[in-house]
């Protein structure tokens, strides 16, 4: 089964949509600079929709100490994503699960940065923008080396009109989308997030058989 991960909610509705669309994370962005910013104090309020099991998701960007405990503090059961110039030390010094992505361009060596990043839960592939957070656009997937790491989320410009390829090609841990299910940055698509889920699960279906 491949995880669904909605990122870069603000509101209410779009929590539950993703929720009833059987998303297993909701993503919240602690990134300042980033048009999908949220508050840790109201992705608190967010995550209080969320039943047991779909799992809060803090973004950070070379975030300090002080903005990473804020945002534990909010969501103590939070999966941290660090989405910057992060070394593995400054991962690790949350003590609790997280993600790490990477920003993948020819020449990348994934399987040298998912060992550096051994302690991560799973490696995020994204494409590679200016400055920091997805631009949501596809990279190549054929630089995906097949040793790559074993749990990997698939990221970048997905949709439900190409998710279901994505998964065939890469077999991805996870998926994560973000632009993909929005109307506006940071407002998303009841409709599109539930076309998005169900690709997914039609990608998953296929293989099973």
């Amino acid at each position: 089964m491949t995880r669904i991960k909605i990122c870069g909610l603000t509101r209410e509705q779009d929590v539950e949509a993703a929720v009833e669309a059987g998303a297993d994370a909701i993503g919240f962005v602690f990134y300042a600079k980033s048009k999908r910013f949220v508050t840790p104090e109201r992705a608190r309020a967010l995550a209080r929709l969320l039943p047991p099991f779909v799992t809060p998701v803090g973004l950070f960007v070379n975030a300090t100490d002080t903005e990473l405990q804020a945002g534990l503090d909010a969501l103590p059961n939070m999966l941290v994503q660090f989405h910057g110039d992060e070394t593995p030390a400054d991962c690790d010094r949350v003590k609790c699960p997280y993600l790490r992505a990477a920003a993948m361009s020819p020449g990348f060596d994934l399987v040298d940065f998912s060992s550096r990043f051994s302690n991560a839960q799973a490696i995020l592939l994204d494409a590679p923008v200016e400055g920091y957070g997805g631009g949501g656009k596809v990279f190549d997937w054929s630089l995906i080396p097949p040793n790559a790491a074993s749990h990997l989320v698939l990221s970048g410009g997905l949709n439900a009109a190409n998710v279901g390829d994505g998964i065939a090609r890469v077999r991805p841990w996870a998926v994560d989308v973000s632009s993909g299910v929005e109307v506006s940055k940071g407002i998303k698509s009841a409709d599109l997030i539930h076309e998005f889920c169900s690709a997914v699960k039609r990608a998953d279906a296929e293989l099973s058989r």
